[in-house]
């Protein structure tokens, strides 16, 4: 039973919390790329904004539907244009910072409004392109959300398509993690190619929803060097996407909830887990535990700066959102306290 139930609800302006320590699960963190003290997060009810580094928030839902926000994307070009994906109501768009949001369906109806968008991607460089992986599979928008089109061609033997990552240096090249391992596309997702090998038995692939890749990321450093959680593991390639290694296999925890890479400082990787945040500054060959600080060690979502790679966000399942000032080597906690209008 939900402990939270026993609880005396303390009320303060538009957010209610629990006095007895536990807050709704984090699942998404957006940071803004220019302006550190601009963040967001979304919950398992609601969308927040702060404009003064979490000290106060604000409620930015409304113009929504009451569908969960699962995904944020944030334009690094024009940073008041985001993207909000949900589970069960598409794509929202907002151009003014979260203040209103429009529906953007268009090419989606029938699909993904019965579905979930898992993560939205913005084609680097550009303000118009950008990627949705949804539980019907990959689309694509050149219209900045205005219309999308389904690029799924060569996938198979999957549909659910759950995280994304492109090529900073070469933004027609993607990955896209799936219920049945990881996919390659060299001409921005019109085609699509099997790279599986060594990441998953073939015999596991016949039951595709075993292998559930979580999170992928193209290396900024090394663009042929792609890792990817797992819910049965962290894998990694050097020859992009040819062979796979498995490098998580001294972590606790094998079901892999998000994965980060530094961008600033090759080798050195967070991955979060329902056992806290590890870290390896050895491109995954040593890891260790950076869980100082944190009351609750299942992690829904990692975020981190690229302004400065020390700064570092964790949205927990329970006891809500932390911050790092020190690459996670102690952790505290970012209430949310709302502001006073």
């Amino acid at each position: 039973m939900n402990k939270t139930w026993f609880c005396l609800p303390v009320v303060l302006a538009m957010f209610t919390f629990s006095a007895c320590g536990r807050s709704e699960p984090v699942v998404e963190i957006a940071l803004h790329p220019s302006k550190p003290n601009i963040l967001y997060i979304a919950t398992n009810a609601y969308l927040y904004k702060s404009r003064d580094e979490g000290a106060t928030w604000h409620n930015i839902s409304q113009g929504m539907t009451h569908s969960r926000v699962i995904s944020l994307a944030i334009d690094p070009l024009f940073p008041a244009n985001i993207y909000a994906g949900t589970k069960g109501d598409a794509v929202f768009r907002s151009y003014n910072g979260g203040q209103n949001w429009e529906s953007k369906r268009a090419g989606l109806e029938g699909v993904t409004i019965s579905s979930v968008v898992h993560q939205l991607v913005v084609v680097p460089g550009s303000s118009q392109r950008l990627y949705a992986a949804t539980s019907m599979g990959v689309f694509e928008s050149e219209t900045a959300g205005e219309t999308w089109v389904k690029r799924m061609d060569g996938m198979k033997e999957v549909l659910m398509v759950v995280t994304l990552s492109i090529d900073p240096h070469q933004p027609q090249t993607l990955y896209a993690g799936t219920s049945g391992g990881v996919y390659k596309s060299l001409d921005g997702g019109h085609w699509w190619d099997k790279v599986n090998n060594g990441l998953v038995d073939p015999e596991i692939l016949k039951s595709s929803r075993a292998l559930s890749v979580t999170k992928i990321h193209i290396d900024p450093h090394h663009v042929e060097t792609v890792y990817a959680a797992t819910l049965t593991g962290l894998y990694k390639t050097v020859n992009g996407g040819q062979s796979w290694k498995d490098i998580g296999r001294d972590l606790p925890d094998q079901m892999l909830s998000d994965l980060l890479i530094d961008p600033t400082t090759p080798d050195i990787i967070y991955v979060g887990s329902r056992e806290g945040v590890h870290l390896s500054t050895t491109g995954g060959a040593t890891w260790h535990a950076i869980n100082d600080g944190l009351e609750n060690l299942n992690i829904r979502a990692l975020a981190i700066s690229h302004l400065d790679s020390t700064l570092l966000y964790v949205g927990t399942n329970g006891s809500g959102l932390y911050r790092s000032r020190s690459r996670g080597e102690t952790w505290e906690p970012v209430p949310l306290i709302s502001a006073q209008h």
